[in-house]
């Protein structure tokens, strides 16, 4: 992996600096109204209401008992929470009428355009912003203020209720509540239920119970409060939130018992949730016989969360979460509300500062720029089961794995992911790939990044369509019998202030030692392996995209970056650890614990390692100890970076120099089989100046292309797996740029160097074919005895020859002539068991764009002893051409 662009944050940051509610505004309002309110009284405008207290007698409604009525209860108020008397009703809604009719107007604008562009703003409620869940009738729906709600004949009247307690009143202004379903919502007392409601902006809220209807009394800053002489608390009551212009008939959200089990919360606790994204983030269900989401989120630092949203209008104020105890996990169902919904989290910091977060466990996003997250709910109906079925059967380390990399939004610019679905698998089928990689789809902020600064860990990018939309992706390449593995970057995360960075206020996801945080190369910064609860984030991550997205694996970005303390860091700006060594124990512990349990859960998909060291035992089992003392990390395969960077150094040699670097081709071989390995040519040896693997090339084009086709075949047919990176199949002269993607137009037909281009594209085709229909070529990649060098020291001759055998112990001879000579009557030693042989690729061909120097007929062999073998044959070998045959 090569250094990537650290994101450049604007968009998110501006966006998110315009989210966050002025906080002086409440407290300004309300001093505002309550002025309004006591000049209106002293003119004489305000409307007299007599509130009746608890037990006190019914009189002849005579004015002076209502006036001392009134005074009680604002000395009551007055008391507990320090602010002026409330005055009296209808003088309050008038005011508090005008004050809401000036901020709706702005707000419903702002909710249209900005909120839904993640930078909040706060909005009188849209008519039907409940109205989401699927094949659901909604709980919760706006009634227009001019639509007649259905009145008892008697209304109820509504005592005086406890007043609430100025710390409890306090804290929930503040959002720093750890549990606002002790105060909000119907409680029993004294003389029959509270019912206690926090609603700021509205006009009114009344409380339905069966026939019974009751207003409660208003008791200033979104407060809502009324006794009600019920023996017990209803099993089931409605509010109507009056706004200026409408009605909220809505369940209470703070009358649920918390929807998150007592299992749920151990596992979280002791952090071995397998399904993790069944337990946080925004969970649409249906919760004591009432449609809503759920939504859970871990911030074990912050003083408080609320939740924020389309639905509130992006005020987190009204919507405070509970604290589930010592897990750190917050969480609040809300009524009413479904699939489709924009929302994010409202923390208050331990210092009192308050942050507005995407859910890390969201589902869903908005398309970057923007970051809300996203209520989802899948509804995509899987049709990939003899897949599945049949994935496992063999291991892959004994199968054929011939892997076309991709990155999604560029492959063809435009297309969304159900477009893909149509294009993607036919063409990956024709040339005959096995496997698709796909660069990171998880969700980022930063196009340029390419997917590897991941903001949104359980969430595809929005950019080319819905989650359901990229299962529809997924399920179209399966069913095309063509596997998908994609790139996972548990090593690092962007500091974007909206995501992951100090999540709840202080170091949370990362670690929270400077040295062991902060990435030096990419400006990012590092998980904390060692917290079980970041550790049991990412393992979950992993079991996430298998399970849910049916991915058949995962190739694990910057192995190497998480297992070295000291990685690209001077002496002092790293700490050795306990045993005084530079090994990241905790991330060893990770990645055996992630293989561990990809394995166990989910038979047939295959992790892979993006490794660049000598570190031993990464594909070794984890219960297997090395020379170390470590357990193997337990990957499936691994990327065989000294391959990939020694083939390239000698291919970009002038062929009349590359006798002195013929061991760089020959090197692999000393340790090919110490792991399980893949040879990459992968998307970072194209980019940052690299060159296109064919511009690598020396020499004119034609000799360009012919060694570009010789390395080709002596690739496919050296031990290992395979993975080419898109545009290279058909020797694109251009580096690849995320901006545009492959050049395709080099396919045009009325392009007039397109025979050459698709010459090259033919052999991939054929050396696929081939490739697959060979057991020699892969069932014994990982055994020794499946590979014999006919000759590798003919470093003068620049000539490669290999037998490959499969597990019957039927051979392949590879033969590659990397000089730009033709080879007559070129002797090599094989075995005397086999009758005759005959070419079955030869990258020279003329339908490849080669000058077609081939050999034709059957190839008999000699009794002549050669390379130590009991019999030879005599090859013509052509120029910068690699040659296989096969028994004949």
């Amino acid at each position: 992996m090569t250094p990537r662009t650290t994101p450049s944050s604007g968009s998110e940051a501006e966006s998110t600096a315009a989210q966050p509610v002025e906080k002086t505004s409440v407290a300004k309002r309300a001093t505002t109204r309550a002025a309004e309110a006591a000049e209106a009284v002293k003119k004489g405008t305000a409307k007299k209401v007599t509130a009746k207290a608890a037990g006190q007698k019914k009189t002849a409604a005579k004015k002076t008992a209502g006036k001392k009525a009134e005074a009680k209860k604002a000395e009551v108020q007055k008391a507990g929470v320090q602010k002026p008397a409330a005055k009296k009703a209808t003088a309050k809604k008038a005011v508090a009428k005008k004050a809401v009719t000036k901020k709706a107007t702005a707000r419903t604008t702002a909710a249209k355009g900005t909120a839904a562009k993640g930078a909040p703003a706060k909005a009188a409620p849209p008519k039907k912003a409940a109205k989401k869940i699927p094949a659901q009738k909604a709980a919760q729906k706006k009634i227009p203020a001019q639509k007649a709600v259905p009145k008892p004949a008697e209304p109820v009247e509504v005592a005086v209720s406890p007043a609430l307690d100025a710390v409890d009143r306090d804290r929930l202004l503040t959002g720093t509540h750890h549990a606002p379903h002790s105060v909000l919502g119907a409680h029993p007392v004294p003389g029959g239920v509270a019912f206690r409601a926090f609603r700021p902006f509205a006009l009114s809220v009344t409380v339905v119970v069966g026939n019974l209807r009751a207003e409660l009394h208003d008791d200033g800053e979104g407060f809502f409060s009324g006794l009600l002489a019920l023996r017990e608390v209803p099993a089931g009551y409605r509010l109507l939130v009056a706004y200026e212009g409408s009605v909220q008939d809505t369940e209470d959200a703070y009358r649920f018992l918390p929807a998150l089990g007592e299992l749920d919360l151990h596992l979280i606790g002791e952090g071995r949730h397998e399904e993790l994204w069944r337990a946080l983030g925004a969970e649409p269900m249906t919760h004591q016989g009432v449609t809503g989401t759920r939504f859970t989120v871990w911030a074990p630092n912050a003083r408080g969360v609320s939740l924020a949203g389309t639905f509130n209008f992006w005020d987190g104020t009204g919507y405070p979460m509970r604290s589930l105890g010592g897990t750190g996990v917050w969480e609040l169902f809300v009524p009413g509300i479904g699939e489709g919904e924009l929302y994010k989290f409202e923390i208050t910091r331990p210092d009192g500062s308050k942050t507005l977060r995407a859910d890390p466990m969201a589902r869903r996003t908005e398309a970057p720029p923007n970051t809300s997250s996203i209520v989802y709910a899948s509804e995509h109906e899987w049709g990939d089961a003899a897949w599945l079925e049949r994935r496992g059967s063999v291991p892959v380390h004994e199968a054929p794995f011939s892997v076309y990399e991709v990155h999604l939004a560029s492959w063809r610019p435009g297309l969304t992911y159900r477009q893909l679905a149509e294009q993607l698998p036919a063409y990956v089928k024709d040339l005959g790939f096995t496997h698709v990689e796909l660069m990171p789809v998880a969700e980022h902020p930063f196009g340029g990044s390419w997917g590897y600064q991941v903001t949104g860990f359980y969430a595809p990018t929005a950019r080319l369509g819905t989650p359901d939309d990229f299962k529809y992706l997924v399920d179209a390449l399966h069913r095309a019998g063509i596997g998908v593995l994609m790139d996972w970057v548990p090593a690092h995360f962007p500091r974007d202030d909206w995501a992951l960075a100090e999540f709840d206020g202080r170091p949370l996801y990362e670690h929270e030692d400077p040295l062991r945080s902060a990435h030096p190369d990419w400006g990012t910064l590092e998980f904390d392996f060692g917290r079980r609860e970041v550790r049991n984030f990412l393992v979950a991550n992993a079991l996430y995209w298998c399970e849910e997205f049916h991915i058949d694996g995962l190739r694990v970005d910057a192995v190497a970056s998480m297992l070295y303390l000291d990685y690209s860091r001077e002496p002092g700006q790293w700490v050795p650890n306990e045993h005084g060594g530079r090994e990241n124990l905790d991330a060893v512990a990770f990645l055996q614990e992630m293989n561990a349990t990809v394995y166990r859960r989910v038979p047939g998909v295959v992790t892979i390692a993006e490794e660049s060291t000598a570190w031993d035992g990464v594909t070794r089992p984890t219960h297997v100890s090395g020379p170390g003392g470590f357990g193997g990390l337990g990957f499936g395969l691994k990327w065989n970076m000294g391959w990939m960077h020694d083939s390239l150094e000698y291919m970009a040699k002038e062929p009349v120099h590359r006798k002195y670097h013929h061991n760089e081709m020959t090197f692999s071989m000393v340790y090919a089989y110490s792991e399980n390995y893949v040879l990459p040519i992968s998307h970072d040896e194209v980019v940052h100046g690299k060159r296109s693997l064919v511009s690598k090339m020396p020499g004119d084009w034609w000799q360009q292309r012919a060694d570009h086709r010789a390395y080709l075949g002596f690739m496919w047919a050296h031990p290992g797996k395979q993975l080419l990176f898109m545009g290279q199949e058909f020797a694109q002269g251009a580096e690849w740029s995320e901006a545009h993607g492959p050049d395709w137009w080099l396919l045009d037909p009325a392009y007039g160097a397109e025979p050459d281009h698709r010459g090259v594209r033919d052999l991939i085709r054929d050396l696929n074919t081939v490739y697959r229909h060979t057991p020699a070529l892969w069932q014994r990649d990982t055994d020794p005895s499946g590979f014999q060098w006919v000759v590798g020291d003919a470093a003068d001759d620049n000539v490669f020859a290999f037998l490959r055998y499969d597990a019957e112990g039927v051979p392949l001879l590879a033969v590659s002539n990397m000089s730009p000579v033709v080879r007559d009557e070129y002797r090599l030693g094989v075995p005397d068991d086999v009758p005759a042989w005959h070419e079955a690729v030869n990258t020279d061909a003329a339908k490849y764009g080669g000058s077609d120097v081939t050999n034709p007929d059957p190839i008999k062999p000699e009794p002549q002893p050669w390379h130590g073998r009991p019999a030879s044959i005599r090859l013509t070998l052509p120029p910068l051409a690699t040659v296989w045959l096969r028994p004949a």
